[in-house]
């Protein structure tokens, strides 16, 4: 069956024409031809959202999200409720349930309003995984060219050997021009994201036209379905060394995932989104999305010189003022104006990176991160966890955000996102803590607890741990020279952590984090402080309830 007689079939769509899978120039030229929409505060709805630079097609595309959409809609992000999946879903604040009556009337009103409106729509088809044993066809049909342009950037377009692939097919219909009524629609706002799982797919209607939905909500489809295959899904960073190791990175935003991953002496698997099946590691897409607030060009080369490449896409980075876009060249765009958002995005095909791995896989891993960035100071540099430390730690998710700009805040804040990435994870904790525990016993795999954040005092007291040191630490671990019996270790008497005493070019004086406080009681004080955050974390989330063990 084609493509317009399967869209037919599944949603009734009859007076609609389709542009199917142009390549990416010709998606460039049509986005900036026309795509439309609000852009500005308070601005009109067929306004132009994506622009060329002075390098034409031969550079970036330039795109602007609406601006109440710079980021991904949680509060409007729903998984539609069948009874069937409504026990495994971990249903929270941003992944609400949806009732399913509410959402076939809304899905109907959907496809009557694009019958009436008439006109193209957009259609990419891609695959989400690169590993043909569980990978899914994903068909993007959708309004806007500049989504379609970024779903061909974002995933593998052509992986061979996939069975019954009309059956296992997701389809995202796309529709920005659609607006919900929360009364009628059963939706909280004007816009919503919701996820089909029965029947497989993805709509997203209004104004949520952020181009991370179009990644992130195949994100969430894939961590529902591996596990139900016995497979692990994984929110993190992943790499091989020159020895065939691979090793797999967890961290939340801030903690060094894609830093610490884009090693030269090792090759990039991906920065983002991961599978762990029986074949070993491989990455779910086919590109990077980075965010470009404060890019420093020197300590990320390959970014920066991915921004002058064609058929890459810059979000919400404005023009220089007094400059149209048209007219600048995208080296010359300022990367810290934050005044549209903070979270300005660049989209960009994995191969920009010189130094991948074929085929975006590798082998099992052999070491496990758990990255964190403790801005309280009191957290070991780098600690060996085993076991239900190892779950403890993965459904805890932790880090420390910095204390905001506003004055008298001086404390950070605690961040907790089980299994490092809690909104996209549509199934409970325990299943992929559980699943992450029994591949690393499979495998023999090693697990660290590496901390990016603070020593010898808070944030605004203490400093960062080097990166000089924390890479130190890093490949300390990845060779193996922390592993049991290579080095003596102690445990934490507040953390319960096991800490080594030694490691290869770092100082053993910074291993033990209290030795590096002038005010040994402060750091007492703060230590139990932090580990009371993680106890109320723990009991909060019903945790123990679900089968997890504390561990402090």
């Amino acid at each position: 069956m084609d493509y317009a007689a399967a869209l037919e079939k599944r949603f009734g769509l009859k007076n609609v024409s389709y542009k199917y899978n142009l390549s990416k120039e010709q998606l460039f030229e049509e986005a900036i031809a026309n795509d439309r929409g609000r852009v500005r505060a308070g601005g009109p709805d067929d306004e132009q959202k994506a622009f060329p630079t002075k390098l034409g097609v031969k550079g970036p595309l330039v795109y602007y999200t609406d601006p109440t959409c710079t980021g991904r809609p949680v509060q409007d992000t729903f998984g539609v409720a069948w009874p069937e999946i409504d026990d495994k879903v971990w249903w929270k604040k941003d992944y609400q349930k949806f009732d399913p009556a509410k959402y076939e009337g809304l899905l109907k009103r959907v496809v009557e309003h694009l019958n009436q409106r008439g006109g193209s729509l957009y259609v990419k088809d891609v695959f989400c995984g690169w590993d043909a044993s569980y990978a899914v066809p994903y068909r993007f049909v959708g309004e806007y060219a500049t989504h379609a342009m970024f779903a061909h950037n974002m995933f593998p377009k052509d992986v061979k050997g996939v069975e019954n692939a009309e059956e296992k097919r997701w389809t995202m219909l796309n529709v920005p021009s659609f607006r919900c009524d929360p009364d009628r629609d059963g939706t909280k706002s004007e816009r919503a994201v919701i996820m089909d799982f029965k029947n497989q797919i993805g709509l997203v209607v209004g104004r949520a036209d952020y181009c991370g939905v179009v990644k992130k909500t195949m994100f969430t489809v894939m961590n529902y379905l591996l596990p139900e295959a016995g497979e692990m899904s994984m929110h993190c960073s992943a790499n091989v060394g020159k020895d065939g190791d691979c090793a797999i990175l967890f961290g939340l935003s801030g903690t060094g995932k894609t830093t610490l991953s884009a090693d030269p002496e090792r090759k990039l698997i991906g920065d983002d989104e991961h599978a762990w099946t029986r074949a070993g590691v491989s990455n779910y897409e086919d590109g990077c999305y980075a965010k470009l607030i404060d890019l420093s060009k020197e300590a990320e080369p390959v970014i920066a010189a991915a921004l002058s490449m064609p058929g890459t896409i810059i979000e919400n980075v404005p023009a220089l003022p007094g400059k149209r876009m048209e007219e600048l060249d995208p080296q010359e765009l300022d990367l810290t104006d934050g005044s549209i958002t903070e979270n300005t995005r660049f989209s960009y095909p994995l191969d920009c990176n010189p130094n991948v791995m074929d085929g975006a896989k590798g082998p099992h891993p052999e070491t496990i991160v758990l990255l964190t960035a403790d801005a309280f100071g009191v957290l070991p540099p780098v600690s060996l966890l085993e076991g239900k430390d190892v779950m403890y730690h993965f459904v805890s998710g932790f880090t420390a955000k910095l204390a905001g700009t506003e004055v008298g805040i001086t404390e950070p804040q605690a961040a907790f996102s089980a299994c490092f990435g809690a909104p996209f994870m549509s199934q409970k904790p325990p299943v992929y803590a559980r699943l992450l525990a029994e591949k690393m016993d499979q495998h023999k795999a090693r697990c660290i607890l590496l901390n990016t954040g603070w020593s010898g005092g808070p944030y605004g007291t203490g400093k960062r741990i080097s990166i000089k040191h924390t890479r130190a630490l890093l490949d300390a671990a990845l060779a193996g020279q922390l592993d049991e019996g290579k080095v003596e270790y102690e445990q934490h008497p507040v953390f319960n952590l096991k800490v080594p005493k030694s490691c290869p070019g770092v100082p053993s004086e910074i291993l033990d984090p209290r030795s590096t406080w002038a005010d040994k009681a402060a750091y007492d004080e703060q230590a139990g402080k932090l580990r009371d955050m993680f106890r109320k974390n723990f009991e909060e989330k019903g945790f123990a309830k679900l089968g997890i063990e504390p561990v402090m």
